[in-house]
């Protein structure tokens, strides 16, 4: 396969592999963010899903802006983070819709017992079920933000220019 056929597909391998790099990146910020905001704010579960995933979009954006999509010097920066922040919206709901929704079927359709492990080094406790619940909804997020960056933040679609002349307009 070409050079020019490989940046055109979708699923490029060197694409891929960066991305799950940056995107993993992004979903250890957002583990460590919600699980310090439910035990420092008593936030619940569900509630430490919104604090933590703007966080990681900071990340997430300069990461990938860097290192994914081979798009570091576009100077389109102002452009991509608006599309990026689009994006990321619709994933913050895949996210939550997914581990929120994947707990409540486990919790109370499945009626799976709370699976909790002591981090003796940490003095943490970590709910086993939250956790994977959240890399469900992550992984979902994955899969959604991968194409959508490669296909629409990262690629000059048009869709900027139209939405910048109907707000100046």
């Amino acid at each position: 396969m070409s050079n020019t056929s490989q940046k055109n597909t979708i699923v490029n391998k060197k694409d891929l592999l960066a991305y799950f790099f940056v995107a993993g990146t992004g979903a250890l910020v957002q583990l460590l963010t919600s699980s310090l905001t439910q035990d420092w704010f008593g936030l619940t579960f569900d509630q430490s899903i919104n604090i933590a995933y703007p966080v990681s979009l900071i990340v997430g954006f300069i990461l990938t802006k860097l290192f994914a999509f081979n798009v570091r010097n576009t100077n389109q920066t102002r452009r991509e983070m608006i599309k990026f922040v689009m994006v990321a919206m619709f994933s913050w709901g895949v996210t939550w819709f997914f581990a929120v929704g994947s707990l409540h079927v486990a919790t109370n359709w499945l009626h799976i017992p709370v699976y909790r492990l002591q981090l003796s080094s940490a003095k943490k406790t970590i709910n086993v079920n939250e956790m994977v619940c959240y890399i469900i909804g992550q992984g979902f997020s994955f899969m959604s933000n991968y194409i959508l960056h490669k296909t629409f933040t990262f690629k000059s679609t048009g869709f900027y220019d139209r939405l910048k002349a109907l707000i100046t307009d």
